[in-house]
């Protein structure tokens, strides 16, 4: 039954509490070691999807070695371990705080100017650094926020998260309403954030990624495009030698329109697919590599048919 919650969500919850109490009372830069620590675990001994890691790297970064590849695996690990240490203690942090670990961000001036002007924009991000934070840095500036996510399974961390976010300017709007929503949030002026590198199955529009055409999710396309409003990835990475600090980016995607409809959209896809993989390859110990994310081979004909409404495609 949705929503509802059992012994198990409780006993779950109790221990994500108990597990804040004791990171927060480490140094921390103690407790952000501690997550990478666990993340090396999962990656070198326990393997835990290590072979879509490898596999992924392989398919990525071809021309590469295996050593070389394994040490980006293993640093993939480490980050993935630390920054989801750094979601949750992060967590509570006050605006002035995240503005403070997130320190000019570059190319955010353009968003802010495009809804300072009015207009509503489309704010994307990918499996890369820590996703959390790069939503956290806009809505610390003022960026009337709504971000697109998937209810958990557990209705008391969810709460929890929905919450956290709230405090800092944040609403959420659900998967299953964002058809919708998506498209009044920016229509009054507001940021549609997304989370776009997912799998999208045979509902996505198969675009190169990497090197590789993957099934990605046609609404934050569609969105921008239906509502006339501009498309921007954002991203954070952790700054090297200095934990809980974050070197931000964001980037307005452009593309050449042709005036159809599905054809803009698979252009501007494309385009923001593209920029992600510019950022993944200057970086690629922070790409969440754990990710199927060419789980969806593509059809044998070029083209994928008649543009249809995204559903359940949309992956966020």
């Amino acid at each position: 039954m949705a929503g509802r919650v059992t012994l198990q969500h409780r006993v779950e919850y109790a221990a994500f509490r108990a597990a804040l109490v004791v990171l927060r009372l480490l140094p921390e830069r103690w407790a952000l070691g501690l997550g990478g620590a666990l993340g090396w675990l999962a990656g070198a001994v326990l393997r835990v999807r290590r072979d879509v890691a490898d596999e992924n790297l392989a398919r990525a970064f071809p021309d590469r070695d295996r050593a070389w590849r394994d040490r980006v695996a293993l640093a993939s690990y480490r980050n993935l371990g630390r920054e989801g240490v750094a979601s949750f203690l992060f967590s509570e942090d006050s605006a002035v705080r995240v503005m403070e670990r997130t320190p000019d961000p570059a190319g955010g001036e353009r968003l802010l100017a495009a809804l300072a002007a009015g207009r509503g924009a489309v704010l994307i991000t990918g499996h890369f650094g820590n996703w959390e934070m790069a939503g956290a840095a806009a809505a610390a500036r003022g960026v009337a926020l709504d971000a697109v996510a998937v209810r958990q399974g557990n209705r008391l961390i969810d709460d929890e998260l929905v919450r956290n976010r709230a405090r800092l300017g944040i609403s959420i709007i659900r998967r299953g309403d964002a058809p919708i929503q998506v498209i009044r949030t920016l229509r009054a002026g507001r940021v549609a954030g997304l989370v776009a590198d997912q799998d999208a199955r045979r509902g996505g529009v198969f675009v190169d990624f990497l090197g590789t055409p993957a099934a990605t999710a046609r609404g934050p396309a569609l969105f921008a495009l239906r509502a006339e409003a501009p498309l921007f990835l954002g991203s954070c990475i952790a700054m090297e030698g200095r934990p809980g600090r974050y070197l931000c980016e964001v980037e307005e995607i452009t593309f050449d329109r042709t005036g159809h409809l599905d054809e803009d959209v698979r252009r501007l896809t494309a385009a923001h697919a593209r920029a992600l993989a510019q950022r993944v390859r200057r970086h690629p110990e922070h790409y969440f590599w754990q990710h199927r994310r060419w789980r969806t081979a593509p059809p044998e004909r070029a083209e994928t048919g008649p543009f249809e409404e995204p559903d359940e495609a949309l992956e966020v």
